[in-house]
């Protein structure tokens, strides 16, 4: 069905006009109130006075949407789409940006185990988080490599006074999915404490019953999250957090005609150690202590129950790290110093790779008045696998009255290269292709060489010099504008990404298959703006709408454009085309919008949460031969998602919760395969 996508805005953008000039009439003193945040400079800054694009999704927002995971909640944000790779895990696009861009923190803390770049956030429920912070644009002055494109942060619930307290929840959804949740908080003078768990089940689902294949395999989960705080004295406090989290899927392949079955295991913990020190009214320190591993197993047996293959990932991450902030008068200088020592073991490595680097982080927070602010800082990163790295970035936010104001960042990011981009060794068993990375390359071409696999190698290739880092500069300008019932966040940005990491073929085998390895190629840009809008027509009726235009394309594709003029069309025709007719590089959309509706009917104490998702066409494949997205290929037309949750309060204590996501059950099993149908669910929650 074509979706007339203009007439979408038109309408939203009405109702937001409509709603300016009602706002003459609107009740006094129901201004929105000031959020607190730390992502974006390391101390706790008001939302609205921050010099950066950001975010913030509250535990009140999530628990009003019904969802459980935190793939799921980020998949409702303007301006971020979740694309499933090989593997079915889900990654975050931001800005046009890839998922190997963005960081992931828990508690300011990062996660492991990426698969090709990828992090799965089904890992994470979101049953105890407090909110979730995103800061959009690169961030590594203050994160380093993986930040390039943004930042994650998922901050969880602390107990804030003397109390016993917490949440006991049971949800049910199609596919004979469980999520069971248990958060406690407990505080008592000094002593303090937050123990969380859930079990998470599905028996997953399948979009193509010829097979017997599911796009996701039966599975299961739990998470046991105990903290622990201990308050020696208002200015020296001690935290201490761990996460561990553990999974079993079944894992089914079909090969060769054969039917395969095995098990795939996840296993995972996070332990953090951290003091707070506060010296004077002026000097704040923090020390922390952060370790992590991430390990995954994973065999399948044939028809005979003999063991076929057995692949394994175990990635360590170990972290001590300093800060210490000192306030003079209106302004906070930054400072931190700390290490990374990171280990890989994992299928088609020949050794256990250790990375290890060391750096450094300073920021500047000055307020010379009352409406400009201005956040300067840098990070140096020492690594020993590619070349130093000084990430600088500069932001100013100029407030015109305590309703209104303009920002502006400029910064500098970079994506290291990862295990697999230098130490992969992995030769295809069915097909014959190779796989190298950049580090082990020449000692593995010279072997084929001497074992006669190699027919040529590819002229010019060499392995002189280190795979260098990917970087980009990023820009952003934006404007806030919040005044009794109605916020207004508008962001313009721009991307520029040089020394782009990706395969090229460097060798042909004798058996006619290629030797692939990675390069430094390509230079991409992305460009658009993002607007986000809330207004309250009353206590009980508010509205949201979220729209980002994107383009994003490959810079030697546009410079080089004759290698790439001739296609084929539908009716099998060389047809000769124009730059306009690039669309641009592949799984980007141009157009992605939402809108949402949250309504309360207080004489039955119900909420209703009504919100739709649109996302204009995208490529996902070459399909015409000439190796880029053309309009001469095939694509996933535009479409609407729907999601409807209503929550009735029984009482103080008792919360019932049912809706659908995907209410209008579309689909697309050919092309989109984490849009699983329509899924209905109902939980209850006991508040003690």
């Amino acid at each position: 069905m074509k979706i007339n996508f203009t007439l979408f805005i038109i309408i939203a953008f009405s109702i937001n006009l409509w709603a300016q000039e009602k706002q003459k009439d609107s009740i006094k003193g129901n201004e929105l109130l000031e959020v607190m945040v730390v992502t974006g400079t390391r101390t706790e800054r008001v939302l609205s006075s921050l010099p950066l694009p950001m975010t913030i999704i509250t535990s009140e927002a999530i628990a009003k949407s019904g969802v459980t995971r935190l793939n799921e909640i980020l998949n409702e944000q303007t301006g971020i789409i979740l694309i499933p790779d090989q593997s079915g895990f889900e990654g975050i696009q931001m800005q046009g940006l890839d998922a190997a861009y963005t960081m992931i923190l828990i508690d300011g803390v990062p996660l492991v185990g990426r698969n090709s770049g990828v992090l799965d956030l089904s890992r994470v429920s979101v049953g105890n988080i407090e909110r979730i912070e995103i800061v959009k644009g690169a961030s590594s002055a203050l994160y380093g490599s993986e930040a390039m494109g943004g930042v994650i942060n998922v901050i969880t619930k602390k107990p804030k006074k003397d109390m016993f307290s917490g949440t006991l929840s049971y949800r049910y959804a199609t596919f004979n999915t469980n999520d069971i949740n248990t958060n406690i908080l407990w505080k008592k003078k000094k002593f303090s404490a937050n123990l969380f768990t859930n079990f998470y089940s599905s028996d997953g689902y399948d979009l193509d019953k010829t097979t017997p294949l599911k796009n996701v395999e039966r599975f299961y989960n739990s998470t046991i999250q105990p903290k622990l705080y201990y308050d020696f004295s208002e200015n020296l406090k001690l935290i201490i957090s761990n996460r561990f989290y553990n999974q079993k899927m079944n894992n089914v392949s079909i090969i060769d005609n054969e039917n395969y079955k095995g098990d795939a295991k996840e296993n995972e913990w996070n332990s953090q150690i951290k003091l707070e020190h506060k010296w004077n009214s002026k000097l704040y320190s923090e020390y922390e202590l952060y370790a992590t591993n991430y390990k995954n197993d994973s065999f399948l047996n044939d028809e005979n129950n003999t063991l076929f293959e057995k692949t394994y990932y175990n990635q360590w991450l170990f972290r001590p790290e300093v800060r210490t902030t000192l306030s003079i008068n209106n302004d906070k200088l930054t400072a931190g110093i700390g290490l990374n020592y990171e280990t890989l073991d994992r299928t088609y490595f020949d050794n256990n790779v250790k990375f290890n680097s060391q750096y450094v982080f300073v920021q500047y927070d000055y307020n010379p008045t009352e409406k400009w602010n201005v956040l300067a800082g840098f990070r140096y990163d020492s690594h020993s696998e590619y070349a130093s790295q000084l990430s600088p970035k500069l932001a100013v936010n100029y407030k015109f009255n305590t309703d209104f104001s303009l920002k502006g960042s400029v910064g500098y990011g970079y994506k290291a290269p990862d295990f697999r981009q230098l130490f992969f060794d992995f030769t295809n068993p069915q097909v014959g292709y190779t796989v190298l990375g950049y580090n082990v390359a020449e000692e593995r071409l010279n072997q084929f060489e001497e074992q006669g696999q190699l027919l040529s190698r590819t002229a010019g290739i060499s392995f002189d010099k280190p795979l260098e880092a990917e970087s980009a500069v990023n820009f952003n300008f934006g404007t806030f504008y919040k005044k009794n019932k109605l916020k207004l966040d508008i962001n313009a940005f721009y991307n520029s990404i040089t020394n782009l990491i990706d395969t090229r073929v460097v060798a042909q085998k004798t058996n006619g298959q290629n030797v692939f390895s990675y390069f430094n190629i390509s230079e991409v840009f992305t460009y658009g703006a993002e607007f986000n809008s809330t207004y309250n027509f009353t206590k009980e009726f508010t509205v949201s709408l979220g729209y980002q235009y994107l383009i994003a394309k490959d810079k030697s594709v546009i410079d080089n454009f004759e290698d790439y003029q001739y296609v084929r069309n539908s009716q099998l025709q060389t047809v000769k085309i124009n730059k306009s007719d690039y669309f641009g590089l592949f799984n980007r959309s141009k157009h992605t919008a939402n809108i949402k509706f949250l309504y309360t009917i207080p004489s039955i104490k119900t909420d209703i949460n009504l919100r739709v998702f649109y996302r204009s066409k995208y490529g996902m494949f070459d399909t015409n031969g000439n190796q880029v997205l053309d309009k001469y290929d095939t694509f996933v037309n535009d479409y609407f998602i729907t999601n409807l949750s209503a929550s009735k309060y029984i009482n103080d204590k008792v919360i019932f919760q049912a809706g659908a996501n995907n209410l209008l059950d579309f689909t697309d099993p050919g092309q989109i395969s984490n849009l699983a149908g329509r899924q209905f669910f109902a939980r209850i929650q006991y508040n003690f």
